[in-house]
């Protein structure tokens, strides 16, 4: 049984749908001796391999920030033929392309291949970011330079941000194709974003469908049951692959059953009404919990958080306050909610604090401006923990 796959984008690359994501697998987040790798470990990697490769999964993803992922690929992809293979890494920002391709040789080193097929700038979150790379001397110079050296298929970036960064990024044509969060909680936010590449005609990666779409392998009761007979993954899955504008979902899997719950779904229930049906349902429950209305217009006329008072990030608060609200998400709020002035411009925007002495007048163009405040107050109170959340790549 093989998943299908989709065009992805100008590419012209046939993509499989599922995407082996390689920040699950292994083993910690520092750079280890070869030496010091666990031989279970590394076998249960090269299983979630293999395993990958006959479900036709051949899109192998990891990144130079992911601890030993390279260099543990790399104790296996060479045994494979190289034809079969997809494989993406990515490198962040850098100020220069001398020291881009001198990570880049790291990374190569690492995978023990002569090219990879897609590399991405990792983490354009913030305007800056794009300025950095497009420079003479920079980022996209040297990757450039690798693609004329037959290191480098396709260009791409990688991104944490919203449509104020992501779209700009997108229009400048520079990229082939875009690792974004996009999915159904996210969906009122980020459609520009894969509109955007899509005008483009860029390849759409969708990040971490099943942690950062509401820590799905754990939901909660209420949603589990408006799933069925789908688990909420797998509506997940099927949900965000209804729009032909996204191509791959990356499925970081930490053993070779964790594939699975994810293939059934795409092999058998893509386009299948029932999807459209799970929708309805949570759409309803959504709106019985907080009304039709903020269901339609929450995010109208909130500011981005640079220009929010105490650059409290309020559009990413409302969200998580929404699906706890309405789905039960509240650990997945928690964890996010924490991460909020703890993780750099992978997280930015501040926290729901001393809320009453800002001055609320950005929030003219809201209908919700005379609750909102309240609701951050709420937020903060139900989703504060009183201890420094990290990234899972900072864990």
């Amino acid at each position: 049984m093989n998943v299908p796959t989709r065009r992805f984008g100008r590419t012209e690359v046939p993509m499989p749908v599922l995407t082996c994501g390689g920040m699950r697998y292994q083993q910690g987040w520092e750079d280890l001796d070869p030496s010091k790798i666990d031989p279970k470990g590394q076998q249960n990697l090269e299983a979630c391999i293999h395993r990958a490769l006959e479900l036709g999964i051949n899109h192998i993803e990891t990144a130079r920030g992911y601890g030993p992922s390279e260099m543990q690929l790399g104790m296996v992809l060479p045994t494979i033929d190289r034809d079969r293979l997809l494989v993406q890494t990515k490198i962040g920002v850098k100020e220069s392309a001398a020291e881009f391709l001198e990570v880049f040789e790291t990374s190569m080193n690492n995978l023990k291949l002569d090219h990879v097929d897609f590399l991405s700038i990792h983490g354009i979150n913030l305007p800056e970011h794009i300025d950095t790379c497009r420079k003479k001397g920079g980022c996209l110079d040297a990757i450039r330079q690798l693609q004329k050296e037959g290191r480098v298929r396709f260009c791409g970036f990688s991104t944490h941000a919203g449509p104020e960064v992501v779209v700009p990024a997108c229009e400048t044509g520079e990229f082939d194709y875009v690792n974004l969060h996009w999915y159904f909680i996210y969906d009122q936010l980020h459609w520009p974003m894969v509109e955007a590449a899509a005008r483009q005609d860029m390849g759409v990666f969708v990040i971490s469908p099943n942690d950062k779409g509401g820590m799905l392998y754990q939901p909660p009761e209420k949603l589990a049951a408006l799933c069925e007979p789908l688990t909420p993954m797998q509506w997940n899955d099927l949900w965000t692959l209804a729009r032909p504008e996204a191509h791959t979902l990356s499925i970081g899997v930490a053993r070779p059953s964790d594939w699975d719950e994810h293939v059934e779904a795409v092999c058998n229930h893509l386009g299948d009404p029932v999807v459209g049906e799970i929708e309805q349902r949570i759409r309803r429950a959504l709106e019985n919990a907080l009304g039709a209305e903020w269901m339609a217009f929450w995010p109208k006329g909130l500011p981005h958080y640079p220009k929010a008072p105490g650059e409290i990030n309020v559009r990413e608060i409302l969200r998580l306050w929404t699906f706890d609200q309405g789905l039960g998400l509240r650990e997945f709020a928690k964890m996010r909610y924490n991460l909020l002035g703890n993780a750099s411009h992978w997280f930015p925007g501040r926290q729901a604090t001393e809320v009453d002495a800002q001055d609320w007048s950005c929030l003219s163009a809201s209908p919700f401006a005379d609750r909102i405040p309240g609701i951050l107050k709420q937020a903060h109170e139900l989703f504060f923990v009183e201890k420094e959340a990290k990234r899972l790549s900072e864990s």
